[in-house]
């Protein structure tokens, strides 16, 4: 890399994603995620990464050692077989493969820019752990672009872009294009315009008889968090070309099959992980440390995928279609009969204190929306919110405002996935919630004045108090639902879910008889529902309907519950919807004419987000409408929102939702958004 080269602070940028994959990857392996010693050699700076962002990196490592563990086993009766590693910077492949004994007839070639690769080598040279399972590179010749050459491992400094260059740097290096290659390229290809990846990828098809090439990149970059991932990159001076023009793991199977490949599976990383690791290995993944980013974790596997290709192989390379997989697929049946525009609500007075994700909005009276809790955004910092706020309509329009809390000896604790239920028009029990994920809160009493109707929002004061211990020990839990049902005349609220401190997911539940909150055994007959969380309910002819929910596998869930009044307690019933509901959670509902309508959410489904889907009640009939975001600036997320339905406008108002994207920053929706559902509920 020249001095000067129009391309050089790219190239610089380039890097440094490198330098920070490295460090992501080693502290995964620190905390225990995957096994390599090696890592904290090669990565240099050491930083305690987040769990989101552990599992990340974790499911990138076991796709590619899949695939590459698959390739050795596969061609181990060959006398000969190489690894082309494009772009490997700081990777520890070679060293971990060389120290399990899995590279007996197996020359690795690494490729990096020339900084890069001399970085390295001065590594391996001068590190005793590295350097002695190279071995002895004395008698090795050095060309004009190795960095450094061992018997079975030669490393060159050549930009990838330059394909005359590396081809022969690579044919004076050693490789042989009669022996079976893989090619594997991690996040690398994306970085380079299209035109030339794309030769990349015909010049490894037609230059080697016998070739397999792995995959592993960033793909859908239309919907929301593709817009928020790519803006990232694109700040770091690392724009990813091949978004455009191969947005989805179709696109890029069909872009190898035209580049000269014979074989070529692709999923999305959600898809691994459900269909290529092992359960017990899922298990302990999800068990390594506090977790509850559910969400973000499915939108960052939903965004990457893993390609597999292959020519000449006898018999084919196929690692993603073994016996225990399935193969990529379009997705479930779904009936999309319209679409809803997302408009911004104009609120007077604006706050920022709307911009929050895992908080609880309710509709205190038919004109007042108190919302509560979550992490967002106070005084310019990130931060679990202190402060409730309030939306007041009045003549017409939003006024928002900071309330005031009384008695902050009973401290809010800044709780995030709790539940706000309003008893009257001046009282409501906040139920659990938590700080940080192995920290649940109990209850407490909101008491607010009866005339906040009229008043200005920054007026409003709310009185906190705490009910006694005694009532607590159910209600610490989070991401739970309550909801008010009634019995035989008297009314309770009905706690369902959730997770808490020690259980991941929860499946009980618990009937308060209100006011005075005491817990009361109802006898429940019928199919007990699985256990789950970030579910919704909705109270229904005075029972409550259950929808979605992550379960006990952190795999989403597709099923409709209705505990109605029986004779003697209450009874669990199953709704039947057609199509199936496609599965999901973190989505919010409202139940409106017989109609209940879930809003958002997260699916494992690459090929679109959840809008709104609308289950007849009656029927059973289940119809899907996406949200247009055109008249939108920003990226609408609709996970970890909360939702107020307007019965007598048919209006929808969609306050807060977003979340930490993976590495890519925090998102926070910025302004509540209005949907009107006139039409989809006047239409059926």
């Amino acid at each position: 890399m020249g001095r000067g080269r129009p391309g050089a602070p790219r190239d610089a940028a380039v890097q440094g994603t490198g330098g920070s994959s490295a460090i992501s990857k080693c502290s995964a392996a620190e905390r225990g995620y995957f096994e390599d010693r090696f890592l904290r050699l090669l990565a240099g700076r050491r930083r305690r990464r987040a769990p989101l962002v552990h599992r990340g990196y974790y499911i990138r490592a076991r796709a590619v050692d899949h695939c590459v563990q698959d390739f050795l086993l596969k061609t181990q009766s060959y006398p000969r077989t190489q690894i082309l590693s494009l772009g490997a910077g700081f990777d520890s492949l070679y060293f971990r493969l060389k120290d399990m004994g899995l590279l007996h007839h197996t020359v690795m070639y690494e490729v990096d820019f020339p900084n890069v690769a001399c970085q390295k080598a001065t590594l391996i040279k001068t590190t005793k752990e590295l350097s002695a399972l190279v071995g002895d590179t004395e008698g090795e010749r050095l060309g004009v672009t190795t960095a450094f050459s061992g018997e079975d491992y030669k490393l060159l400094g050549v930009d990838l872009s330059e394909l005359s260059k590396l081809s022969t740097a690579l044919k004076e290096a050693g490789l042989d294009n009669e022996v079976p290659t893989l090619f594997i390229a991690e996040v690398v290809l994306t970085y380079l315009e299209n035109s030339r990846s794309d030769a990349l990828i015909q010049w490894a098809a037609e230059h080697f008889s016998q070739a397999c090439f792995l995959l592993y990149e960033q793909m859908h970059p239309e919907d929301s968090f593709g817009r928020v991932m790519q803006q990232h990159f694109s700040q770091l001076n690392s724009a990813l070309h091949s978004l455009s023009q191969y947005p989805d793991c179709e696109a890029q199977q069909r872009r190898f099959f035209e580049k000269g490949w014979t074989e070529c599976s692709v999923m999305d990383m959600n898809e691994f992980f459900t269909c290529c690791t092992p359960e017990n290995e899922q298990q302990r993944v999800q068990a390594l440390e506090p977790f509850d980013e559910y969400e973000e974790w499915h939108l960052k596997c939903s965004h990457y995928f893993v390609l597999t290709a292959s020519k000449g192989m006898e018999p084919p390379w196929t690692p993603l279609l073994s016996s225990t997989t399935v193969p990529h697929h379009h997705g479930p049946v779904r009936i999309v009969v319209g679409s809803i525009n997302a408009l911004v609500c104009e609120v007077r007075s604006e706050t920022s204190g709307l911009r929050r994700y895992g908080h609880h909005s309710a509709l205190i009276t038919p004109n007042v929306i108190l919302t509560t809790g979550g992490f967002g955004e106070e005084n310019g910092q990130h931060c679990r919110m202190r402060n409730f706020h309030v939306l007041i309509k009045h003549a017409g329009y939003w006024k928002a405002g900071c309330v005031k809390k009384e008695n902050h000896d009973k401290r809010w604790d800044e709780r995030l996935y709790h539940t706000v239920s309003c008893l009257s028009s001046s009282l409501a029990l906040v139920v659990g919630g938590r700080t940080s994920p192995n920290a649940a809160l109990g209850m407490l009493w909101l008491k607010f004045p009866k005339t906040c109707n009229d008043s200005d929002p920054n007026d409003i004061t709310v009185e906190l108090v705490s009910l006694q211990p005694a009532a607590e020990p159910f209600a610490l839990r989070w991401r739970h639902s309550t909801t008010e049902v009634i019995f035989k005349g008297e009314k309770y609220l009905f706690i369902y879910g959730g997770r808490s401190a020690v259980q991941p997911v929860l499946g009980d539940w618990y009937f308060l008889h209100t006011p005075e909150i005491s817990c009361t055994v109802i006898p429940v007959e019928g199919p007990v529902p699985e256990g789950r969380h970030s579910h919704s309910a909705c109270s229904w002819k005075g029972g409550v309907l259950i929808a979605g929910g992550l379960g006990a596998a952190e795999q989403p869930l597709g099923s409709v519950f209705f505990l109605r009044e029986a004779e003697h307690g209450f009874q669990w019933q199953t709704v039947e919807t057609h199509p199936p509901l496609i599965p999901r959670y973190s989505h919010t509902a409202h139940v409106h004419d017989g109609k209940l309508l879930l809003v958002g959410g997260v699916w494992l489904h690459s090929f679109s987000v959840p809008g709104i889907t609308v289950i007849d009640l009656i029927t059973g009939l289940c119809l899907d409408y996406t949200i247009s975001v055109e008249h939108l600036e920003w990226p609408l997320m609709l996970h970890n929102h909360s939702s107020v339905f307007l019965p007598n406008e048919k209006e929808l108002l969609l306050i807060g939702g977003g979340g930490n994207c993976f590495s890519f920053g925090t998102h926070l929706n910025p302004k509540p958004v209005s949907l009107s559902l006139r039409n989809i509920l006047t239409s059926h």
